[in-house]
C-alpha cells in the first residue's frame, strides 16, 4: 500500500478514536547474502527507534530493478538500488526503455557497490576476455549485479550470449562456485559481503582484476561507474589489490510520499548513522557529502529540506 494512502487511512483512524496505530513502512532491499538487506535492516531499526509513529521492516527482494518497480507500484515505501538502475528508471532508458518511472526521488546515497568477479583459484580464467564459452552467474534476475555485468561486458565487446549465463543470487552463486557448477560469478555489492567471505573460508578463490582499458570503456558506457580498488586481504586468499568499478547505491522513495515523513527519516538516518554502522561497515560511507556527489536523480522535497538545514552544498541537478 502506498504511504500517502496509509496516511489518509491513519487520519481517519485518528479522527475516530484516541489510539493511533503505527504506520508500517516497507524497505525493499535484496538477498540475504548481500549488503542491501543488512543496510535496510539498520535503516529500519533507526526508523523504529527514532521516527515517532512509524514501524519499518526490511524486505528480501531481487534487488535494484525489482525495487524500482516496487516503488512505482507502491508495494514498497523505500528502496535501495544502484545508481545506474535508478537513473535508467527515472529517464526511461536501458532496462526501463518504454516504462519511465518519473515518480522516483532520492533520499540520498548510502555507499558504493564494487563489481567483484570471483573464480576458483585454479581456474584458467584470468580476465573478462576469458569468459566466452564459460558458465557464468551474472546475478539474480532484475538485480543491479545483472545490469552492471551486462554494461561492463558489453562495453568491452562481450555479450551474455557469448557464454552460458546463469541468473543466481549471491548465495546461490557462491554455492555454485563451490560445487563447480559455474566457472565465474559476478557480485555488485558492498565490500566485504558475507557470501564471498563464507565462500573464501571453505574454498580457494581468486578475483579478476579489470585493466585500465576495460575500466575506461565501462565508464564511457555508463558515467555512474567509478574506478575503485578492492584492498588485498579483504577476502581470505585474495592478497593483492583488485582493480574494479564501483557504483553508488541510492535510497529512493516515491514523489508521492509525505514530505514530513521523508524529512524525519532523512534526519534520523544521518543523526543516528552509528546504529547502521554497527550492523554493516558499508554505512561508514553514508554521509551528506557522499549523497551530494553520488546521487543521480532529484531529491525528494523532504530530503532536500534536511540537506538545506544541514548546510549542504546542493547541486542544481538534485533539485527539481
Amino acid at each position: 500500500m502506498r504511504l500517502f494512502t496509509k496516511l489518509a487511512a491513519a487520519a481517519l483512524i485518528a479522527s475516530s478514536g484516541p489510539a493511533l496505530a503505527q504506520q508500517q513502512l516497507s524497505i525493499a532491499t535484496g538477498g540475504t547474502g548481500g549488503v542491501y538487506y543488512p543496510m535496510g535492516g539498520g535503516l529500519a531499526e533507526v526508523i523504529n527507534n527514532h521516527v515517532e509513529g512509524f514501524s519499518a521492516t526490511a524486505e528480501v527482494t531481487g534487488a535494484s530493478v525489482e525495487n524500482m518497480g516496487l516503488i512505482a507500484t507502491g508495494d514498497a515505501d523505500l528502496a535501495i538500488a544502484l545508481a545506474d538502475t535508478v537513473q535508467q528508471a527515472y529517464q526511461g532508458t536501458g532496462r526501463f526503455e518504454g516504462q519511465q518511472l518519473p515518480m522516483v526521488r532520492a533520499v540520498g546515497s548510502l555507499y558504493a557497490n564494487m563489481v567483484q568477479i570471483v573464480v576458483a583459484a585454479d581456474s584458467d580464467i584470468q580476465s573478462i576476455a576469458d569468459l566466452p564459452g564459460k558458465r557464468v552467474s551474472v546475478g539474480a534476475p532484475g538485480s543491479g549485479t545483472e545490469v552492471n555485468a551486462e554494461t561492463l561486458l558489453a562495453a568491452n565487446g562481450i555479450s551474455f550470449d557469448d557464454f552460458t549465463a546463469e541468473r543466481l543470487n549471491f548465495n546461490e552463486t557462491a554455492d555454485a562456485l563451490a560445487n563447480g557448477d559455474i566457472d565465474a560469478g559476478f557480485w555488485s555489492v558492498g565490500s566485504p559481503t558475507s557470501s564471498i567471505l563464507n565462500l573464501a573460508t571453505t574454498n580457494e578463490i581468486r578475483m579478476i582484476s579489470l585493466t585500465d582499458e576495460e575500466v575506461a570503456k565501462a565508464d564511457e558506457a555508463d558515467p555512474t561507474f567509478a574506478p575503485l580498488s578492492l584492498a588485498g586481504g579483504t577476502y581470505q586468499g585474495v592478497d593483492e589489490d583488485i582493480s574494479t568499478l564501483g557504483v553508488p547505491n541510492v535510497l529512493v522513495v516515491s514523489s508521492e510520499m509525505d514530505e514530513e515523513t521523508v524529512y524525519q527519516i532523512t534526519k534520523a538516518m544521518y543523526e543516528n548513522i552509528a546504529d547502521m554502522q554497527a550492523i554493516h561497515p558499508a554505512a561508514n560511507e553514508t554521509t551528506v557529502e557522499f549523497s551530494m556527489n553520488a546521487t543521480p536523480v532529484p531529491l525528494h522535497a523532504g530530503a532536500l529540506r534536511y540537506y538545506e538545514e544541514a548546510g549542504a552544498e546542493i547541486p542544481d541537478t538534485l533539485r527539481e
